[in-house]
């Protein structure tokens, strides 16, 4: 007997048994109720349809026990399901009374207790209950958020919002109620007057507006991360390898706002868009980190970053890879077009309309579009400028093996070199400037530029003519004649031939007559500044280097003889004898009187200026031409001890005695004792 029948068991008994018996039962009842009471009694079931079209009903309730081997029972009006494992259970409509109010209740088995939830009355035809919104997605339209999630009626619902910000755990939650719109299978709610550069935590929960007995969903929980309103900052480094580049792309993490609840990176690149791709480098790409690495052919490449959050996308950051085009790139000489493509090869042709390197039409030729062959060679155009480049694909990386200018069909250009102008002109030379022809109007490979001088000012016309460098826009035209004036043309020359003329008029300057003043003002300058150094330099030497004293040499009068007879006699040397005067009261050596005796005999005439500065008794002496006898110095010598020692004394007893003999002149300086 269960506890639940065990109540009219006991007003059956109560009412034929004695006082005794009676109290007994009762005893019982009590300690099978305590018993029992150890089972919390679970909720009151819900029953409902997720949809109004839907056959099966969902019953849920919810019990706190930490028991593993409770069933339980469901009782609907008069039906009844048993050993039920879990706190919710599916019913079939045939089952159940929809259109009238019928009780529902659960009760819970717990080994040998058991407890029952409060009853309640419903109308199951009327009662419906969604599923938690799912799949939400969300996006801000200025400070407004838009919540949008699946729709679970043909109606639209009513939709009860909670939030907070997400970096303020104790915030308290805000309360919006509103009504969804449904449109494509999907309700839509709008919250207003938030920050979008701020993240929130969301609730949501939503029930039908068109049933008479909603019920509200379970709640579903979102974080809102902050919009991304500035696109990546990214930047590239770029590496050269054999014939493939290698790329490396970083950009700065977004803001943590906006990373709330994580971050995307989408990358795509126009080469693989046009076909011509390899397997390492396959795009669209996505990651989750600040960096990127990828191989790239030598043609132009844009690479696109987008971030992505839960909330939306940034702007888009396009990273432009020119093309490595080489500076002397030169004319095809054979292509792949009219070939069979192996699957590994791309060929690309970039329409150079501008020059640009980043060309806006392509046309890419791979060995998978096979098929398609013949219609993309139709499409490559006469007489335009195409960048031809051939690609392999080399362990998975894409390799340019082949470069260069491709013209279908050729001819000469259509316009003149554009902006011929002339400037600086000199008596014999002239600068010259234009723009390149542009490639649309080239019609073909340009191979040079025909520049050509043709004199009008002269009887006889003067057509001088030579190429210049295609690459060139400046030119100096030289071997001009001065005073002339000149006809220059300037035109394009293709492999088919030339193009039209650019001309340009030019005077060169008249010589003109060398200025006398001026030369005159020149030469004066020259001769002053000549003057100045001089003068500088000669103070400069007397500063440094001071000037020797030159030694005083008298004019010397030579001896004119009286007759033919002495003019022819021969020069002889006689013997030489000095005498050295002493004062008087000193004692004279022997030898030094033989001495001084003998020095007569040379005395032939002194100098004037010398007799003059020695005295009076040098002149007596040096002035006689008595000299030359040997008896007349004895005589000279006696009369000079005599009177003339005082002279002697004042010039610290120093003789000097200038002798001339037969042409020959010695000085002779003795010192005194």
């Amino acid at each position: 007997m269960s506890l639940r029948d065990f109540p009219q068991y006991l007003m059956e008994t109560l009412k034929c048994r004695s006082s005794l018996h009676k109290y007994i039962v009762v005893f019982i009842f009590l300690t099978a109720a305590s018993k029992g009471s150890a089972c919390e009694a679970p909720s009151s079931p819900e029953c409902f349809r997720r949809k109004a079209d839907e056959t099966v009903y969902l019953c849920e309730w919810s019990m706190n026990t930490t028991e593993s081997d409770v069933t339980f029972v469901l009782y609907i009006d008069k039906e009844k399901i048993r050993n039920i494992k879990q706190t919710w259970s599916q019913v079939n409509e045939e089952k159940l009374i929809k259109n009238r109010s019928v009780d529902i209740w659960v009760e819970a088995r717990v080994g040998n207790s058991s407890c029952t939830s409060p009853r309640r009355s419903v109308v199951l035809g009327d009662t419906v209950k969604y599923a938690a919104p799912q799949i939400i997605s969300m996006s801000w339209l200025k400070n407004d958020l838009s919540l949008t999630w699946r729709a679970e009626g043909a109606h639209p619902a009513l939709a009860e919002i909670l939030f907070r910000r997400n970096d303020d755990p104790a915030e308290s939650w805000e309360k919006r109620t509103t009504n969804t719109t449904s449109y494509n299978s999907k309700y839509n709610a709008t919250v207003e007057n938030l920050l979008k550069d701020s993240a929130y935590k969301v609730q949501i929960r939503h029930r039908s507006t068109h049933a008479r007995n909603p019920l509200w969903s379970g709640w579903s929980f979102v974080t809102v991360p902050a919009e991304l309103e500035q696109k990546p900052e990214v930047t590239m480094a770029i590496q050269l390898l054999n014939g493939t580049r290698k790329v490396t792309l970083t950009w700065k993490p977004m803001p943590h706002a906006a990373a709330a609840s994580g971050v995307n990176y989408n990358l795509t690149d126009t080469q693989s868009s046009h076909g011509c791709h390899c397997h390492e480098n396959r795009y669209p790409q996505n990651t989750s980190e600040n960096r990127h690495t990828t191989h790239v052919s030598f043609s132009a490449v844009n690479i696109s970053v987008i971030a992505q959050n839960a909330a939306g996308y940034s702007p888009t950051a396009i990273v432009q890879i020119p093309a490595e085009v080489a500076a002397d790139l030169k004319i095809c000489d054979k292509t792949l077009l009219n070939d069979t493509l192996h699957w590994k090869t791309c060929l690309e042709l970039y329409e150079l309309q501008d020059g640009d390197s980043m060309p806006k039409n392509v046309i890419t030729l791979t060995g998978k579009k096979k098929k398609k062959a013949k219609q993309i060679r139709k499409n490559i155009k006469d007489y335009v400028r195409y960048l031809y480049f051939e690609h392999r694909c080399d362990g998975g990386k894409p390799q340019t093996v082949k470069m260069c200018i491709f013209y279908k069909k050729e001819g000469v250009p259509s316009k003149k070199p554009q902006d011929f102008i002339s400037f600086s002109e000199t008596h014999t030379s002239v600068n010259l400037s234009w723009k390149a022809i542009p490639f649309a109007d080239q019609k073909g490979y340009l191979t040079h530029y025909r520049l050509c001088s043709v004199t009008i000012s002269s009887q006889d016309v003067l057509k001088a003519c030579f190429n210049i460098s295609a690459l060139l826009m400046k030119y100096r035209l030289e071997n001009l004649a001065p005073g002339a004036k000149y006809n220059i043309s300037l035109a394009g020359v293709t492999r088919v031939g030339e193009g039209p003329e650019a001309t340009v008029m030019i005077n060169t300057l008249p010589e003109k007559p060398v200025n006398v003043w001026w030369s005159l003002g020149l030469l004066f300058l020259f001769f002053f500044m000549t003057t100045m150094c001089t003068c500088i330099f000669k103070r400069i030497k007397s500063k440094i280097l001071p000037p020797v004293p030159t030694p005083v040499i008298p004019d010397f009068i030579p001896y004119q003889p009286e007759s033919q007879e002495l003019l022819e006699r021969k020069e002889e040397v006689h013997e030489l004898t000095l005498h050295q005067l002493h004062p008087e009261g000193k004692s004279v050596p022997e030898d030094a009187e033989e001495t001084d005796v003998l020095t007569g005999e040379w005395d032939s005439g002194t100098d004037e200026d010398v007799e003059n500065k020695r005295g009076d008794s040098r002149m007596s002496r040096g002035s006689s031409d008595q000299s030359l006898d040997p008896g007349s110095t004895d005589e000279a010598l006696r009369s000079s001890r005599e009177g003339k020692m005082t002279d002697l004394e004042q010039v610290d007893n120093e003789i000097a005695m200038l002798i001339y003999r037969n042409g020959l002149v010695f000085d002779v300086k003795t010192d005194s004792p």
